[in-house]
């Protein structure tokens, strides 16, 4: 076996340049690599802020970064907490660029806000309107003959300024079921949110004049009036119609604005009040249609809003009489009546 000399372990002269270079390079590795590591943690240090939402835009001024999240929850804070401050600071920067994460709403706070634009009115659709009701005649009428025989002027003539209505046979007053069914179509108005104006609430002695009655629609600015009736004919005349104004003027009446809609008006209520009560138009007015046109009518003649007449059925008929003493029916009168004229003012009228 050979043995091994001791001069074995040094270089060889040739060698030397190459281990020297290789020194060399060794050590400016070992410089760099620290240098280039904390460099990397520099810039790891800082986009880790940024990526967790924590720098806020103040104008062009930059905030100190909040806290991260879990220091915050270490400390007994909650992510919340950084949350809702970061927001804090972009709502009084009144910048909008602050990052997505502070500024963007949970779900609970979007559907609160969506809640909040929804219209209150929505829920009221008559919110804003006037209607006028007038219940016709007077349960008292009877007792001031004088008063209701006057004469009044009303555009194209005179008639007396008021009547006592009709009845049933079993003595049911007509002016008794038209203050029923008005008072019932006003509390179903008002839950839509219109705002109710009647013509008399039996709380007056007598009337008031037709006059009168048209100048308290027309006072309000009613967006739509009706006068409620119960008609008188014979026997064997049964079912219910609407009258419409005719046109009028002259005497000091001029009802030509009000026509037009008045008629929109009173086919709503007509298709509403059938459907509703089932009532069926009556045979014995204009063919069955359910309509009548009249120029004789001073509530009418003298209205400057659109404005109607409803007779709801007639009195003297045995199966209409049968109806019209129930209130059950009378409550379905009123909602046909308010269906009607809801449908009328909700079309933008």
């Amino acid at each position: 076996m050979r043995s091994e000399h001791p001069l074995d372990h040094y270089d060889a002269p040739e060698q030397r340049p190459h281990r020297a270079r290789a020194a060399t390079a060794a050590m400016v590795l070992a410089a760099l690599v620290p240098l280039g590591f904390a460099g990397w943690l520099g810039w790891k240090a800082v986009a880790g802020s940024q990526d967790a939402g924590h720098s806020v835009a103040v104008g062009d001024v930059t905030a100190p970064a909040l806290a991260p999240v879990q220091q915050g929850a270490q400390a007994g804070g909650s992510s919340s907490s950084a949350a809702s401050s970061a927001s804090s600071s972009a709502a009084a920067s009144g910048s909008t660029g602050s990052s997505a994460s502070a500024s963007t709403p949970n779900s609970a706070s979007s559907a609160a806000t969506a809640a909040a634009k929804v219209p209150a009115s929505s829920a009221h659709p008559l919110s804003g309107k006037t209607v006028v009701i007038d219940p016709g005649h007077n349960p008292d009428n009877g007792k001031y003959a004088s008063e209701i025989n006057k004469l009044v002027q009303i555009g194209n003539g005179s008639t007396t300024c008021d009547t006592t209505g009709t009845e049933t046979d079993s003595g049911y007053l007509e002016a008794d079921f038209t203050l029923d069914v008005a008072r019932r179509a006003r509390t179903l108005l008002e839950a839509e949110g219109a705002k109710v104006v009647f013509t008399q609430d039996g709380n007056t002695a007598w009337g008031p004049c037709v006059t009168q009655r048209a100048a308290i629609g027309n006072a309000a600015h009613a967006d739509a009036a009706i006068s409620i009736h119960g008609d008188g004919a014979g026997a064997s005349d049964r079912g219910f119609h609407v009258i419409l104004p005719a046109a009028v003027d002259q005497g000091g009446a001029d009802n030509r604005a009000i026509v037009a809609p008045s008629r929109t008006l009173g086919l709503d209520v007509r298709s509403a009040f059938h459907s509703v009560t089932g009532e069926p138009f009556a045979n014995y007015i204009s063919g069955g249609s359910g309509l009548d046109v009249r120029s004789d009518l001073g509530g009418l003649n003298m209205s400057t809003v659109p404005k109607i007449f409803i007779e709801c059925g007639n009195m003297r008929n045995a199966t209409d009489a049968k109806e019209m003493t129930s209130a059950s029916w009378r409550q379905l009168a009123a909602q046909g009546v308010v269906n009607g004229i809801t449908a009328y003012l909700e079309s933008g009228n």
